[in-house]
């Protein structure tokens, strides 16, 4: 037996719900590993991903922030992974399926954030979301247009982990991933944003310890630690409860992390850049757009070929990172010149 084959035997102990990497399917079918299981090979492809790579110089939430310490898309990522890693381990499910969804959710965001993503949106026929834009990265973008061909739960989780100010968990049950594991991160990420957004606000002085509503404050606790650690045993306690039937948390519990969730909304995402800071931001994005469609070969890469210059140049864009932007920006305003012929 090869080690691959007795860590997939090994899944065999996991919650008869979990998801088994030997069921796992792909689009295009491959040879299998000697000693990684398919979802451990999503991982890790996944994780050597330039757009991976790139998550460190995306905006979280403060764009261009002034200190070291500030969240990036990358931190964000990788502490969705690690509250999604100890609630499937915890559930006895699988817990490489949800490290692997996690460490992909976000790889289709925009630079400078929500904002940039508004710009796109506007820039795009037919619309812009992030979590569709996650899915064509692993689809058809990396690896030179093959994609990644990943595993079908790993393609499932990565497109339903989005909810934006909808639901966390949908009433209509057909909107949550279909595995488990997928479900997780969908609320490993609002637990892992909630918690961390308040306490960059709080170390950018946009936010004080006293303006946190007080309801939230109460029941899930007065310290970053303490709220993650108080919504995470819920979730595990409460989706115990219900047998797995799907990943779930208590009616009080869940109802505060919306409170802080609209408290953001209302105190840090809509005021967290000036109305003069955001208007440059579309203006860089459309002058950007318009001069790369002006001469796309400089620019985007000849694939997907069944697709038009317009959405490829969008690919473009929204796989930059924030300083990427900045960079062509000038560039493209501010041509390199021949100084030596005016200093002769």
């Amino acid at each position: 037996m090869d080690i691959r084959e007795r860590l997939e035997k090994n899944e065999a102990s996991l919650h008869p719900k979990a998801a088994r990497s030997a069921e796992s399917e792909r689009e295009r079918e491959e040879k299998k590993s000697p000693v990684r299981t398919e979802f451990q090979r999503d991982r890790d492809r996944i994780l050597h991903t330039k757009s991976f790579r790139r998550l460190k110089h995306k905006t979280q939430v403060f764009i261009s922030p002034g200190g070291d310490h500030f969240r990036t898309r990358l931190t964000h990522t990788l502490e969705v992974s690690q509250i999604a890693r100890t609630i499937a381990r915890a559930l006895n499910l699988n817990e490489d399926l949800a490290e692997a969804i996690a460490l992909g959710h976000d790889l289709g965001h925009t630079p400078f954030g929500h904002t940039g993503e508004r710009v796109i949106n506007e820039l795009m026929n037919g619309g812009f979301h992030h979590f569709e834009q996650s899915l064509r990265v692993v689809d058809k973008l990396e690896y030179g247009g093959r994609g990644l061909n990943l595993t079908n739960e790993v393609r499932d989780g990565i497109l339903k982990h989005s909810k934006g100010k909808g639901a966390i968990i949908p009433k209509n049950k057909s909107m949550l991933p279909s595995t488990l594991e997928g479900q997780i991160v969908r609320i490993s990420d609002i637990v892992a944003y909630v918690n961390h957004d308040i306490d960059d606000a709080l170390r950018a002085k946009m936010i004080q310890e006293e303006e946190i509503p007080i309801s939230a404050q109460k029941l899930l606790g007065t310290t970053f630690a303490k709220r993650i650690d108080t919504i995470v045993i819920d979730i595990i306690e409460k989706s115990i409860k219900n047998g797995l039937d799907y990943i779930s948390i208590s009616d009080d519990i869940y109802n505060e992390i919306c409170v802080l969730r609209d408290f953001l909304y209302d105190k840090v995402y809509g005021v967290k850049e000036s109305e003069k800071e955001i208007d440059k931001i579309k203006k860089i994005l459309r002058i950007i757009y318009e001069h790369v469609l002006t001469c796309p070969e400089d620019y985007i890469n000849a694939f997907p070929e069944e697709d038009s210059v317009e959405r490829r140049t969008i690919d473009f864009i929204a796989g930059m990172t924030d300083r990427y932007v900045l960079n062509l920006f000038r560039e493209i305003i501010l041509p390199n010149l021949n100084l030596t012929s005016y200093l002769e």
